[in-house]
């Protein structure tokens, strides 16, 4: 590293130097060769033409001499150098020379000239562009026609006789408040497109992050289901097994009371057969008869089909009675939140049922699909015909609004009356109903709603909602239909969610299902 910089003066120069120097061979020289000199304006070199600049005069060396000490410099720079200094001082490690004709750098030379040759041949091109070509005189107007530079005599020339010539100054200012027109509407296309790709590196990134969730919640589900499954294998082969250490004992017990039988047997037969080799009077003195001397030879044993794995109670229609007891385990909601829709403000549960009040950006979105600026989300599949039903838990919510929406108010977005959305709503303590996003007209509830059921007849028109816990008509919506419609919730209140219950599904021999509102 330098020391202090110290500057050194002397008839007009100024050259700095480290003030920490070595010395060598009777002479001095810097620890580290300051580059910059005497700064020189308007002047751009590249990389390469920088280490043919003359320290003193920052210019291309011109007839360069080398010094003992290895700098080179130009022999006018230096001999006016020393002439000024009174000494034969190098300008830039300032040792001390005796030499009054210091040795021409030849190879230096030689790139030098190269490299000036090469400097002055475009230049000399470059200035024969602004003139032209057929007659050699100075390009001072322009075509308007041709769009091209022309001189005086083209002017009265026939290629040129006719059209309209500008001065080249006139016409380029024109022309560039045409380009700086364009350039501000280049510069405001370059700022869009600038803003449309941070919005889609953004929604990139959401979608990353919906993917990798929503990927975890798919294998937290299965996996669900795999333990279900696991458990229900487990119990039913737990059961044969069962099965199989009964019907083993019970062969068991019965393999050892025939063995007790026959070992009775096979006594009594080496009995008989005994006393059959008997003379005839000891065998008669001894006979008591043949139902004396001979047990029962047929044992009363039970039937063997009795006594085998009843296979069919295992296997017949195993798979459907496992799935008929997995509708027992898992639970089916008739509407599904759509994430997509939600405001950033509202979280939905893992299973998109329940949508909670909370803070701005826990859950936003790419980019917005919400029909209006409220806290609101839509059910995630749309209805066109048909009649359909679901049950929302409100609870203690103090600040809700649940009903339809039509599929063109969520593109336009449109709050005013009869804009497309239809909704029962409770706010500051007060039940209202309404048709657009602005305007709601009171309602009278006698009882506190805590769950309320949406009725949707599509064909028929009309969209009923009804108190579940006092099983109370609210309030019915009559409209033709022409479009699709889709469940709304809004939810305001950041101390209770609101719910969408699931329904009782009871599975049919014929794989139908049924479901049952409570």
């Amino acid at each position: 590293p330098l020391d202090k910089q110290t500057p050194l003066t002397g008839g007009g120069f100024e050259i700095r130097r480290p003030a920490s120097v070595r010395k060598q061979k009777g002479h001095f020289s810097p620890t580290l060769e300051q580059k910059e000199r005497i700064p020189v304006e308007h002047m751009e070199t590249g990389a390469f033409e920088e280490h043919l600049l003359c320290p003193v005069c920052r210019e291309i060396f011109r007839d360069p001499v080398l010094l003992l000490c290895s700098h080179s410099f130009c022999l006018a720079c230096l001999e006016q150098y020393w002439v000024h200094t009174s000494s034969q001082m190098c300008p830039v490690c300032r040792a001390d020379f005796c030499m009054e004709h210091p040795p021409c750098n030849r190879a230096l030379k030689n790139l030098c000239e190269v490299v000036l040759q090469e400097n002055e041949k475009q230049v000399s091109e470059d200035a024969r562009e602004f003139f032209c070509s057929l007659h050699g005189e100075k390009l001072e107007l322009f075509c308007l026609e041709d769009r091209r530079l022309v001189c005086g005599v083209c002017l009265i020339d026939d290629l040129h006789i006719r059209h309209t010539c500008r001065p080249v100054e006139e016409t380029a200012e024109t022309l560039k408040e045409d380009l700086k027109t364009n350039l501000k509407s280049l510069q405001e296309t370059f700022k869009l497109l600038k803003s449309q790709k941070f919005i889609r590196n953004q929604k990139a990134k959401h979608i990353k992050s919906q993917a990798e969730k929503t990927e975890a919640h798919i294998k937290e589900e299965f996996e669900q289901l795999r333990h279900f499954l696991r458990d229900e294998e487990a119990m039913r082969i737990g059961a044969l097994k069962e099965e199989k250490e009964q019907k083993m004992k019970m062969l068991d017990d019965q393999i050892i009371k025939i063995n007790s039988d026959l070992t009775s047997l096979l006594e009594r037969i080496q009995t008989i057969e005994d006393e059959m080799k008997t003379q005839n009077v000891s065998f008669l003195l001894n006979y008591r008869g043949p139902c004396e001397s001979i047990p029962s030879s047929r044992p009363c044993l039970q039937k063997l089909s009795e006594g085998v794995i009843d296979v069919a109670k295992h296997l017949g229609n195993l798979k459907f009675r496992v799935w008929q007891k997995m509708t027992d385990v898992t639970q089916y909601t008739p509407v599904i939140l759509d994430p997509n829709t939600a405001h950033p403000c509202l979280h939905l549960s893992g299973s998109l049922t329940d949508v909670m009040f909370g803070q701005w950006g826990q859950q936003t979105r790419g980019y917005p699909e919400t029909c209006d600026g409220y806290t609101s989300v839509l059910g995630s599949e749309g209805f066109s015909y048909g009649t359909h039903c679901w049950d929302v838990d409100v609870g203690d919510n103090t600040s809700w609004a649940i009903g339809m929406i039509s599929e063109s108010a969520i593109t336009t977005r449109d709050r005013s009356p009869n804009s497309g959305l239809w909704r029962v709503a409770y706010h500051n303590g007060k039940y209202g109903q309404g048709e657009s996003g602005e305007f709601l007209t009171p309602l009278t509830v006698k009882q506190k709603i805590q769950r309320i059921r949406v009725q949707l007849n599509w064909d028929g028109g009309e969209l009923t909602f009804f108190s579940l816990l006092t099983n109370t008509h609210i309030y019915t919506f009559k409209h033709v239909f022409t479009e699709r419609v889709f469940p709304y919730f809004c939810n305001v209140c950041p101390s209770q969610a609101l719910r969408i219950l699931p329904v009782e599904a009871i599975c049919h021999r014929n794989r139908s299902v049924t479901f049952f509102y409570s």
